[in-house]
C-alpha cells in the first residue's frame, strides 16, 4: 500500500474473513492497545509436512454455535513469547495468513491461543493493521453495512 493510499476506517468490532483457513464472517475485536493479533483455537498440534513444521487446529468461527468446527492447517511461521492482557507471558505459535476486511486483503501474522474467556475469538492488533486502517472506537461493524 502506498503512503498516499486512503486508509480503511473501521470500528472497534468488525467482521473479517481468513480465506486461507476457510473462515468467513468472523467477528473480531480491533484493538490498538494490542501489538499482536491472536486467534482462539482448540486441539492445537504440531506435525511435519514436506519437511516443514505445520500446525493443525480447530476453530469455532461462530461463538454462539460451538458445534460448528473447522479444522485448519497452516505452516508454523514463528514461536513468540507474548504478554497477554492479564500480564502473564506465554509461548505462542504464530501463523501467517491472509486477512480480508471489506474489499481489502493482506497477509498478517496471528498467534494461536486460548481466548475462551474472551468475548471475541480473534483480536486484531496493531501489527495486523499495518498502515492500512484508522480505528473509530465509537463505532462497530463499519465495513459490514
Amino acid at each position: 500500500m502506498s503512503v498516499d493510499a486512503p486508509k480503511l476506517i473501521v470500528g472497534s468490532l468488525e467482521t473479517c474473513d481468513l480465506p486461507d483457513l476457510g473462515i468467513s464472517d468472523l467477528e473480531i475485536r480491533v484493538d490498538t492497545g494490542a501489538k499482536t493479533s491472536s486467534l482462539h483455537v482448540d486441539n492445537l498440534s504440531k506435525f511435519q509436512k514436506g519437511g516443514r513444521p505445520w500446525l493443525r487446529f480447530d476453530i469455532h468461527p461462530d461463538a454462539y454455535q460451538t458445534k460448528k468446527v473447522i479444522t485448519c492447517e497452516a505452516i508454523l511461521h514463528d514461536l513468540r513469547r507474548i504478554k497477554s492482557s492479564n500480564g502473564e507471558s506465554e509461548q505462542r505459535y504464530v501463523i501467517q495468513t491472509k486477512l480480508k476486511l471489506g474489499t481489502d486483503q493482506w497477509p498478517i501474522q496471528i498467534t494461536l491461543t486460548d481466548r475462551s474467556d474472551m468475548s471475541y475469538l480473534m483480536l486484531l492488533g496493531r501489527e495486523g493493521m499495518s498502515d492500512r486502517l484508522l480505528v473509530d472506537p465509537s463505532k462497530t461493524f463499519l465495513l459490514s453495512t
